[in-house]
């Protein structure tokens, strides 16, 4: 798939075939997540791929937006390392951009996934930790369920021309 066809058709999806998802494509998906820029090239992303169903079914308990998880095959937990930081408190933009190249690959594969967001709310933190034994230092940013869809994911035009600045902010 072309990468604007990818960008302009992806969708939160929330439904999930029954179907399994390759080895080769959750690889696929991993090496277009850590191709993502990061502040110094830190990269201080860990990715927890969970596949076990009583953890995704356990999911929903600790993430009131993730009863997906219920029907996805697999989601990625994307957490930092931040220990690995070279400028502090960049991580969320670093993982975050992370976790948008999953997505798009997610789609290029001809896959559904949802962004599901775990940091900056502390009581998902800590249940999302202690579910997964994260260390500390190591922090839950985002779950990425991922599965096959049947839900039509055609492109959506959501550009507003008004939205856009040239040189100086302009009053609405």
């Amino acid at each position: 798939m072309d990468i604007f066809e990818a960008v302009f058709t992806r969708r939160s999806v929330r439904s999930f075939l029954p179907a399994p998802v390759s080895g080769e494509q959750v690889q696929t998906m991993l090496e277009a997540a850590m191709a993502a820029p990061s502040a110094g090239n830190a990269q201080p992303w860990e990715f927890i791929v969970v596949t076990d169903r009583a953890l995704l079914d356990a999911i929903p308990g600790i993430h009131p937006y993730a009863a997906m998880c219920r029907q996805a095959p697999l989601a990625f937990l994307v957490c930092a390392d931040t220990g690995r930081e070279k400028y502090p408190g960049f991580w969320v933009q670093d993982c975050s951009a992370a976790v948008q190249n999953l997505l798009l690959a997610a789609r290029g594969l001809g896959l559904g996934a949802v962004w599901t967001g775990i940091h900056p709310v502390a009581e998902r933190e800590a249940a999302f930790r202690e579910l997964f034994g994260l260390p500390a230092g190591v922090v839950p940013l985002a779950l990425v369920p991922v599965g096959h869809t049947s839900l039509p994911q055609g492109r959506k035009d959501r550009f507003e021309a008004a939205r856009v600045h040239r040189n100086r902010w302009k009053g609405r």
